[in-house]
């Protein structure tokens, strides 16, 4: 494992912008990547599984952890809560990871109020068109659902500017490129190198013979 603290990355999209198929093809180039798997009250669905998919618990565990200020950020959707374990991050970037949230503007901003040195991204679509065309493609919702989830990506797309980075998945290489960027930037950083490489410039500056 690297001797090196890893970052934080959050990934902010509007429903349908691709930031699950991005992120999992930047899992399967990058080892040095994981994704934070979040906690959530509501009930396990056929073929998910406890720790994989999320860390499923009772209302009355996850209302213990944010009292115990244990969560990074969390939210209530549709009367489930949803939140992000503050050690498992902690303790995933003291290893050497970089961790990817996955969470919206309302959860980045969370997590920015606690770690102003994490790294958001926001994915977006080229165009209205192609969003809803791939909602469309989808072929699991209704009409009223995909209007329910185009106004909420108008909300989402509209705090673009609270990251950092913004990545436009229209061709989906050239989006995957810029994401590694991103992440290869930060490592190259001279505060990450002088201590990945810190022996090396010990030898480099020293005047022995």
């Amino acid at each position: 494992m690297s001797n090196t603290p890893g970052a934080l990355y959050i990934l902010s999209a509007p429903s349908g912008a691709g930031k699950t198929s991005l992120v999992k093809a930047l899992l399967a180039q990058d080892v040095r990547v994981c994704v934070s798997v979040s906690h959530t009250t509501r009930n396990m669905r056929d073929g998910e599984e406890n720790g994989i998919d999320y860390n499923f618990v009772s209302q009355h565990d996850f209302a213990q952890l944010v009292e115990q200020q244990q969560m990074l950020e969390y939210a209530t959707v549709f009367g489930n809560s949803y939140g992000t374990s503050r050690k498992w991050v902690e303790a995933s970037l003291a290893q050497g990871k970089d961790v990817i949230l996955e969470i919206d503007w309302q959860g980045r901003d969370q997590v920015l109020s606690i770690f102003p040195h994490a790294i958001a991204v926001t994915i977006l679509p080229p165009s209205q068109q192609a969003l809803q065309q791939r909602l469309q493609g989808r072929g699991t919702d209704s009409s009223e659902i995909i209007a329910t989830r185009m106004a909420e990506a108008h909300s989402e797309i509209s705090h673009y500017s609270g990251s950092h980075f913004l990545v436009i998945n229209d061709d989906f290489s050239e989006a995957l490129a810029d994401l590694q960027c991103i992440f290869s930037c930060r490592r190259l950083k001279t505060p990450q190198q002088a201590q990945k490489h810190h022996q090396l410039l010990a030898d480099l500056l020293s005047t022995g013979g």
